[in-house]
């Protein structure tokens, strides 16, 4: 994963440097800031000390051998914090790094924390509903790929056309397209991978990421879309026209006769009498 032509990438006059984009660090934002900490501090504890590692795996993963393990709450945030592997905490962290200023930036610390732990848990949760329905086996989901993943997809709606450098930062992919590519991989990978929990975690993390974003649109949507009457309204309104079409014909009578009729508006005339009588 590589460098986003964002703003610090940019040349100061308005264009890139020659064209391309420079390649410059993101600087740092409070929340993404805190969480590599303590992601990275984890990890190594875990590294360092084994045993301490496996305590911090079974009380802090989410692991759903028993009803009232899959209930602990908790774990569907702590195990965001837990990775398996040089490879698993370096990539989620990298993206989380190039990625989450981005998104910070924008919403400010605290919404974007709340983002990034509910689209995590998000992953647990369907993890765990998963192994109860059988499709899964049960297992330790540690990592913080939920959270990442539904870091991407908010950015990929948000910025569709950003240009995202992938493969040591040479292929240039547009945003949109980078999170296609992921979440078919994954959906692929769910019944296939030996990772398929996590790959599992991935979508629904995209899924939270994505709902996050443009549940407010569609929100605002529905509260500009023009709405049908309702039925009561329509019948107002329909009277009130057909009264103010006998109003002229009256009208038309008092000036010219009845003699000047239609043959419409002497029908809407004998109408508007059947209703009168019905009336009284």
């Amino acid at each position: 994963m590589g460098i986003y032509d964002r703003d610090y990438a940019r040349d100061p006059h308005g264009g890139m440097y020659g064209g391309q984009v420079r390649f410059a660090l993101p600087p740092l934002t409070p929340v993404v800031k805190w969480l590599l900490i303590i992601n990275v501090v984890v990890f190594v504890v875990s590294y360092m000390i084994p045993r301490l590692g496996s305590v911090f795996f079974y009380w802090f993963s989410v692991l759903p051998e028993t009803f009232g393990m899959s209930v602990q709450v908790w774990r569907l945030i702590t195990y965001q914090f837990l990775h398996d592997g040089f490879r698993h905490i370096i990539l989620n962290m990298l993206i989380l790094y190039f990625f989450g200023p981005m998104l910070e930036g924008q919403w400010g610390s605290r919404k974007f924390l709340v983002f990034y732990l509910i689209c995590g848990a998000m992953g647990g949760i369907l993890y765990t509903l998963l192994v109860f329905a059988g499709a899964l086996k049960v297992g330790f989901l540690v990592g913080a790929s939920g959270a990442i993943c539904g870091l991407l997809a908010a950015g990929a709606i948000l910025y569709p056309h950003m240009r995202v450098y992938v493969f040591f930062g040479i292929f240039p992919l547009k945003f949109y397209v980078l999170a296609i590519i992921l979440a078919c991989i994954s959906f692929m990978s769910v019944t296939q991978s030996a990772n398929a929990g996590g790959e599992a975690a991935h979508l629904a993390g995209m899924a939270a990421g994505a709902a996050y974003v443009l549940w407010p649109r569609w929100k605002r949507y529905a509260a500009n879309r023009p709405r049908r009457p309702i039925r009561w309204e329509s019948d107002i309104n329909r009277q009130r026209a057909f009264q103010a079409e006998v109003d002229r014909i009256l009208d038309k009578v008092h000036s010219h006769g009845i003699a000047s009729l239609t043959r419409k508006e002497k029908n809407t005339l004998r109408q508007a009498s059947k209703h009168q009588h019905r009336g009284t």
